[in-house]
């Protein structure tokens, strides 16, 4: 038996509606767009109203069942309604629910649990905050406590990155499709990232000489680059949204030797790479990268419970009381969830499984895409997995259409997923922590068979065959 064979609803997709989505799914699809914001985003790529869910499987109000790969956003690292978690929030709901920021046990018992988790390197000198339940506001925070601490106002951001939508975090963000007709009210200056399949200066993985490090380097050093030292680097370890961006091995060392040399701070996002979405903590662990800040949020209660921190070396803290709150920080509900949840990924060493899973599912994707041409590259690091495609391997030109009708198709057909990227071009997969070979082996017979049947309809349509040459 597939080691949390348990834990979920089944271990495939099963259609049994006519159309996708059913009738159910339109109505409510109907109702929603009435009564809810227009603002409301993933039911446009996906429609479907779901009814349950249970590990890597949901149930729309249909009966359909799909496989999910997203798991929202990567906030359901451990399952849809993964019983363990349930049964401690249960237990706590019992007796407290929420008293603001006062101290339980509850608390207690994450931060010791928690600060056990640190790497090495990082026990017994990081503090842990928490503000609004968000990873926005965790991303504030940390801008906050950065130009508090330092008496500078400056952030240096990165193409691709993603931090959120709330003011200061948005500011960060790079896309500029999200800030639309909005002006910025943050003091930011944006920077390559280590995006090597698209370097902006033209070089390949076998001619970069760490041109990016080199942009940065000069920024913070010519006084004629006209950006003010800065409070605090910001990006994150993995880019997200960004298109699951894998930085060169050297990247994210040489960006804190960097910032330390000019007295600025780093700040790492964590909200989406970290929590064991990588197969540790903290992604940046891969390179033994150590930041003065990061933020968590989304995989901390792991399996949606709304929370998230700010974790900072305690030697840079420099606010005092009611300088960061926020009513709803430190909901007891959500801090049982996150307790048991360190438990489950400590009981189950959940950071091998992830570090198998991960590998086993990169070798089912090497070999499927060997026969899919619009493939430009694969990127993963876990679980965490970003797949590039392009009209030509040569021109490496993005191929957008092609990945936002594969979304649709995929979930047509019962496996659910995410599309990012600089240009929606990226495929992104974020199963569940626990996901098996099982799913996994279920999960890509649907992929193999949508991108062949996909990619067989674009060539053999003239008009898209001739734009191919």
């Amino acid at each position: 038996m597939d080691k949390f064979q348990s834990y979920h609803l089944g271990d495939d997709a099963n259609i049994v509606t006519a159309t996708v989505p059913g009738e159910k799914s339109k109505q409510l699809l109907a109702i929603q767009g009435k009564l809810e914001g227009s603002v409301v985003s993933y039911p446009r790529g996906i429609p479907v109203a779901f009814e349950k869910g249970l590990g890597s499987v949901l149930e729309d109000v249909d009966g359909n069942r799909y496989l999910d790969f997203f798991s929202g956003a990567a906030a359901i690292n451990l399952g849809h309604s993964n019983p363990d978690i349930l049964a401690a929030v249960a237990t706590q709901q019992k007796n407290l629910v929420h008293v603001l920021d006062f101290p339980t046990r509850n608390k207690i018992e994450f931060l010791e649990k928690f600060n056990t988790q640190l790497p090495d390197s990082m026990k017994g000198k990081y503090k842990v905050s928490f503000g609004g339940p968000t990873g926005s506001d965790a991303i504030e925070a940390a801008i906050k406590l950065a130009r508090h601490s330092t008496g500078r106002s400056g952030i240096i951001a990165f193409y691709g990155g993603y931090h959120g939508m709330t003011a200061g975090a948005l500011g960060a963000t790079s896309l500029m499709a999200h800030k639309e007709k909005l002006p910025s009210v943050a003091d930011v200056q944006f920077v390559p990232y280590s995006y090597c399949y698209r370097c902006p200066f033209g070089k390949t993985q076998s001619s970069c000489e760490r041109e990016c490090l080199h942009f940065l380097k000069n920024l913070l050093e010519n006084p004629a680059s006209g950006v003010p030292k800065p409070a605090a680097i910001l990006l994150e370890p993995i880019q997200g949204e960004g298109g699951t961006v894998v930085p060169h091995p050297q990247f994210l060392p040489e960006v804190i030797k960097l910032a330390h040399q000019h007295d600025v701070l780093v700040i790492f996002d964590e909200i989406q790479s970290g929590y064991y979405r990588t197969g540790h903590l903290l992604a940046a662990e891969h390179w033994d990268a150590v930041p003065d800040i990061f933020t968590l949020s989304k995989g901390i209660s792991g399996i949606g419970f709304p929370l998230s921190a700010l974790v900072y070396k305690k030697e840079i803290e420099s606010w005092g009381p009611g300088f960061h709150i926020g009513t709803f920080r430190c909901n007891q509900a959500s801090l049982a969830a996150a307790n048991a949840t360190l438990t489950f990924i400590n009981e189950h060493d959940l950071s091998t499984h992830v570090s198998q899973m991960g590998a086993y599912l990169r070798s089912k994707l090497e070999t499927i895409c060997e026969s899919l041409q619009f493939v430009g590259e694969i990127r993963n690091q876990g679980l965490f997995f970003g797949i590039e495609y392009v009209r030509s391997v040569e021109s490496k030109e993005p191929f957008t259409e092609f990945v936002l009708q594969l979304r649709r198709r995929l979930f047509e057909n019962g496996l659910l997923v995410e599309v990012g990227g600089h240009f929606n071009n990226v495929l992104r997969l974020l199963p569940a922590l626990i996901v098996t070979e099982t799913i996994v082996d279920h999960a890509m017979e649907i992929f193999q068979k949508v991108n062949q049947q996909l990619q067989e309809e674009f060539l053999t349509n003239d008009e898209f065959s001739t734009t191919l040459h």
